[in-house]
């Protein structure tokens, strides 16, 4: 695991974390759904947005073994079929009110496995979340060739003249009827939007009329491809020809190394309305060319050109080194959409020299940097609160909503808590609105380390505030916890009385800070007071009550200190 992560990090990736299904499950749902999930080790690779052809377990194998040096990036090849012997797909003028571009291409004798078959359908998903906008500017389509004959027709209709069996139901239905089924369905119900109102839907027929795929919403069921299929008909329709043209490019190259000759795609004619013919995929090599003295200066390194060559040959950039030394040839392959611009050939020869390995200079500006004054007074405070004996604590910005209303006997709606759209986990809905929170969790963590316990954290807090640009402000607090078998109130009241010492504010009333008792929810009755500070109220300090202490699992009694610190900057 540490050598691939090492490996991970010199190929300019991530490896997120080491887990499995089972893990995975726990965590979002708890234990009881996880009884029976596979316990197989899963790697979660962070893979940067632009590298499209990295988004299957085929594209990061070959690029890390070109990287490693163990293979030669392969060549691919397109392979144009004799005279009319070749797939056609003819796109009439209706479709140019709702997607008016699509490209298409042929996988010959491929030889599916569980997993090849797997990774081939993921790839599809994570393009259309990725590159596709969410199907929006492309929509992939893949068919098996047997089951259906050419020339193939995109057009656009009228809901109600559309009907075929939709992608694994048992019936027919007219397209109307399938947005109705769809709508409820967790994964489709994101696409309708996209066509549900257009007065045609796009729909891809073959020569008899079999209904291929309406998309962007589902295939018809009677092209759905499988392990044994053998021939895959791909088709990638859209509001956008240059990125459907990297789509078609990123399957093609990816998948065709399990052809019977591998590495080659047969290409399909594309007729568009106007009657011109396109041959697709593209395929496209270009070459670029580079100055080494370039590459050297942006980076801060000093190569000679042809270990830079071989640098950017271990990225699939081909490259050898032309005109006397003074010009690198780079030749990009049709994988690698993202070089767009020589910056990016410069940011791959840096991946591959390795970041770690660039020496740091002194930048030749020279500006003198000053401390945040907030965070100034924050790093002070931390240094003498640990100097008082007590531990400092690094908790999550984000909770549940239970931590921060329920829990403290507080109603959501009082907290003015900033919530998430969608949250992924119960424990992360909203932003926290206190920090006591945290702070009680990690101790219900570290309920078997010894008595007494005492934490403290300096953190920002997040509370919706509605004459601010963003809605929201962030306010820096500081929040105290002491649990020990008695409340030890006093040792709380000790350590605001030290803090006030170290700010410089003498205990008065008018000119200094003073404590008058008060009621908190989250406080024992009588037991708690609200804390001033040249006439402000700044926090609470107080006994927690016995509710708030049995609701975040913890058995002894606790008392707890939070304020503001900004009024001290």
């Amino acid at each position: 695991d540490e050598e691939f992560n090492d490996l991970c990090f010199e190929f300019g990736l991530e490896l997120d974390e080491v887990t499995s299904e089972k893990d995975i499950i726990s965590k979002e749902k708890g234990q009881e759904k996880a009884k029976g999930a596979s316990e197989t080790v899963l790697y979660k690779i962070d893979v940067p947005a632009n590298r499209y052809d990295l988004l299957c377990l085929e594209g990061l194998v070959r690029g890390l073994q070109v990287f490693k040096e163990r293979i030669n990036l392969p060549r691919y090849e397109k392979i144009i079929p004799a005279q009319g012997e070749g797939q056609r797909l003819i796109i009439t003028e209706e479709t140019a009110q709702v997607r008016p571009h699509a490209v298409a291409a042929v996988l010959r004798n491929i030889t599916f496995t569980k997993e090849r078959y797997d990774s081939f359908i993921d790839l599809q998903e994570k393009l259309h979340q990725n590159i596709c906008r969410r199907r929006a500017l492309v929509a992939i389509g893949t068919h098996d060739l047997d089951t259906i004959s050419g020339p193939f027709t995109f057009t656009a209709k009228a809901p109600s003249e559309i009907k075929f069996k939709p992608l694994n139901q048992s019936k027919e239905y007219t397209a109307s009827q399938i947005m109705d089924l769809y709508r409820t369905d967790s994964h489709l119900r994101h696409y309708l939007h996209l066509i549900e109102n257009k007065p045609l839907y796009p729909v891809i027929y073959d020569s008899n009329g079999v209904v291929l795929s309406m998309p962007p919403i589902i295939n018809g069921d009677h092209t759905k491809i499988s392990v044994k299929t053998r021939n895959v008909f791909i088709e990638c329709t859209g509001t956008d020809l240059t990125k459907a043209k990297i789509v078609l490019d990123i399957i093609v190259t990816m998948f065709s190394e399990y052809c019977e000759k591998p590495f080659s795609v047969e290409a399909a004619e594309v007729v568009c309305p106007n009657g011109k013919t396109h041959v697709y995929p593209e395929l496209a090599y270009r070459k670029e060319k580079v100055k080494p003295d370039l590459i050297n200066k942006k980076i801060g390194i000093s190569e000679t050109p042809s270990s830079l060559a071989k640098l950017l040959t271990r990225m699939c950039l081909t490259s050898h080194v032309t005109g006397n030394g003074n010009s690198l040839e780079i030749e990009i392959p049709p994988t690698r959409a993202d070089i767009i611009h020589a910056c990016d050939i410069v940011e791959d020869a840096a991946i591959a020299y390795g970041y770690n390995n660039i020496q740091m200079t002194i930048p030749k500006t020279y500006t003198i940097a000053n401390q945040l004054p907030l965070n100034k007074l924050t790093e002070l405070l931390r240094l003498d609160l640990a100097a008082a004996g007590f531990t400092e604590a690094l908790t999550f910005a984000l909770c549940s909503q239970e931590d921060i209303a329920d829990k403290l006997g507080v109603d959501i709606s009082a907290t003015k808590a900033v919530r998430i759209a969608n949250p992924k986990t119960a424990e992360f809905q909203v932003a926290r609105t206190t920090l006591l929170p945290g702070l009680l969790k990690t101790i219900a963590a570290n309920r078997k380390m010894p008595l007494p316990l005492k934490l403290f954290e300096i953190s920002d807090i997040v509370v919706k505030d509605p004459n601010t640009d963003v809605g929201a402000r962030n306010y820096r607090h500081f929040c105290a916890v002491y649990y020990n078998k008695s409340p030890g109130f006093e040792i709380i009241h000790g350590l605001l009385d030290r803090v006030m010492q170290l700010l410089q504010v003498p205990p008065d009333e008018e000119k200094g800070y003073t404590i008058k008792a008060t009621e908190g929810s989250a406080f024992f009755p009588g037991r708690c007071a609200e804390i001033f500070a040249r006439g402000q109220s700044l926090g609470k300090l107080g006994v927690l009550h016995p509710d708030v202490i049995t609701k975040f699992e913890l058995t002894m009694p606790c008392s707890a200190l939070e304020i503001n610190i900004e009024p001290f900057v």
